[in-house]
């Protein structure tokens, strides 16, 4: 496990033309398998994503990306490219069930960290309501020389 820091970038745009940017940096530690070139990331949320109390793991798989949360907010979120998977969204006030559909994945990771870009699009009740935009970058904070 390596400690690493991670920086978000996460655009969305509602049907209003309306879009906001969140830019998020927080450490957090790094799981690489050489062999299948899968890998996990762990990080507490803050203030800044509005969701502290929150642990996010992040699963990095070569078809795919599964984004698990729980603490303050629970959810379980499946990226795999043209697939339409739902979640279930709980949070301390309730929960509702949306839809996610991915458009595209991009990433690129080795032992050292990596980066991804994930375009997708949530709806509920299959209208769409946020295209999103996340970018996820990956660094190791003491390389290995």
């Amino acid at each position: 496990m390596k400690e690493v820091v991670i920086t978000i970038h996460s655009t969305q745009a509602y049907d209003t033309d309306q879009e906001d940017r969140l830019d998020f940096t927080t450490d957090g530690t790094y799981d690489y398998d050489d062999e299948t070139g899968a890998c996990r990331l762990t990080y507490f949320e803050s203030e800044v994503t509005g969701l502290p109390g929150t642990r996010t793991r992040v699963f990095i798989e070569p078809d795919g990306i599964l984004i698990r949360r729980d603490g303050t907010l629970t959810s379980s979120m499946e990226f795999k490219e043209n697939k339409r998977n739902p979640f279930v969204y709980e949070t301390p006030y309730g929960s509702a069930t949306i839809g996610l559909r991915t458009r595209s994945i991009e990433k690129n990771f080795n032992a050292n960290g990596g980066s991804a870009v994930i375009d997708y699009v949530l709806d509920l009740e299959h209208s769409n309501f946020i295209s999103n935009r996340m970018e996820l970058n990956v660094k190791e904070i003491h390389p290995q020389q």
